[in-house]
């Protein structure tokens, strides 16, 4: 398409979009359709949205999509065409990461409302782009960090702006798991659109290895440095509103052979006014899923510790008397994960029909990407970064 005939187009789809009433169904489609996207969509169906398309460049997906999607719905094997269709008014994008920013930008400049997957980006770039699209064209965009909507969470934050924890200097935080211990090798079945997969990725020939483990590459995803940090990054920031951060830190530890990412790592962050330490250890051992020990967001204040776990809270007060120190708040809402999806999307698709802006709101997603973007830069340079909000990028410090 030229730059004329897009932008014609653009302003043609966005003066077009749909004022919704409170009675109005909404008319839904899905971009991505593996475990996530197929998940998503079921979710938005369930939750009174009519899934009326679905798209994969991956034959199989496509096919595994419309299962999930409402009865009825229209497969597409190219996006921009499905954003063509002036009756869908929300997105779903739970495509490999390196797609999001640009599919976001596509959908909100069709006048689309877009629920995309997290990380919102890969780039610094990218993120402030996705900001500055969604607010230029007034659209709705929610990040999906479910966290935003868990009941654990939205409790700690009360707990945190209550100023019970006094002055807090320090965040621990953790996530420990088990992940592959090498690549998956996996032949293609179907047809895929390989050009069409790597879009604003360097150009390659056909790659089973990328395709099927694209979470390990640098073009594609961030490993679980990114995609799992960035879950309790996001909630840490709900809970202090830190602003930009100063200096990020990152060191790593691969033991998954032909990945570009390490699967155990470590970031320091320094805030203006606290530092944080996420560390993700994937060679660890593994969890009963109802103990939710593996992952812990720990607040150590000058009165008071905050742990906040996956669907676990406790709240310790200082007692320097106390051998066996117990919780003078403690919750364990086992479940709270998964309520806190749907929760997530209700909170999105009111915002559809109200044009509030979100709880993970595309600012809150921005500030996500700035701090794991530097993690990225400092992992691969192995040196300590800073942050210039001025020019929006990434300098050296040590």
């Amino acid at each position: 398409m030229s730059t004329t005939s897009r932008r014609a187009f653009v302003t043609m789809a966005a003066s077009s979009a749909r004022i919704l009433g409170a009675n109005d169904r909404i008319r839904g489609a899905a971009i991505g359709l593996g475990g996530r996207g197929a998940y998503l969509t079921a979710n938005f169906k369930e939750l009174g949205v009519e899934m009326a398309a679905v798209c994969d460049v991956w034959e199989p997906r496509r096919a595994s999509g419309l299962k999930a999607a409402s009865t009825g719905a229209r497969a597409y094997d190219n996006y921009r065409r499905m954003l063509e269709d002036k009756s869908i008014d929300v997105v779903v994008i739970a495509t490999p990461d390196h797609w999001h920013a640009q599919m976001s930008i596509d959908a909100v400049e069709a006048g689309k409302d877009v629920y995309v997957e997290k990380p919102m980006a890969l780039t610094i770039e990218d993120a402030y782009r996705m900001e500055d699209a969604v607010r230029r064209t007034r659209r709705v965009l929610q990040v999906g960090s479910q966290r935003r909507s868990s009941e654990i969470c939205l409790e700690a934050r009360k707990i945190v702006e209550s100023g019970t924890l006094g002055t807090v200097r320090l965040l621990n935080c953790w996530w420990h798991g088990r992940t592959i211990s090498q690549l998956r090798q996996r032949k293609l079945e179907g047809h895929l659109d390989w050009e069409q997969w790597l879009g604003p990725a360097p150009k390659r020939p056909f790659d089973p290895i990328r395709f099927f483990n694209w979470l390990w590459f640098w073009e594609y995803g961030g490993g679980y440095m990114i995609g799992q940090t960035v879950h309790i990054l996001d909630a840490t920031h709900m809970f202090m509103n830190p602003g930009h951060p100063l200096a990020v830190t990152a060191l790593g530890k691969n033991g998954i052979p032909g990945s570009e990412i390490p699967e155990t790592t470590s970031i320091s962050v320094e805030y203006r006014d606290y530092l944080a330490v996420f560390t993700v250890g994937y060679k660890a051992m593994r969890y009963n899923p109802p103990e939710m020990s593996h992952e812990l967001k720990q607040l150590n204040g000058s009165a008071a510790r905050l742990d906040v776990g996956r669907e676990t809270l406790a709240l310790y007060d200082e007692d320097p008397e106390a051998v066996d120190l117990k919780p003078r708040i403690e919750l364990k809402k086992y479940g709270a994960i998964e309520r806190s999806v749907r929760a997530h999307i209700r909170d999105f698709l009111e915002c559809v029909r109200t044009r509030r802006d979100p709880r993970a709101s595309v600012e809150a997603g921005r500030e996500s990407i700035v701090v794991l973007a530097m993690a990225g830069e400092s992992l691969r340079s192995r040196r300590t970064v800073g942050f210039d909000p001025a020019t929006r990028s990434i300098r050296k410090l040590s």
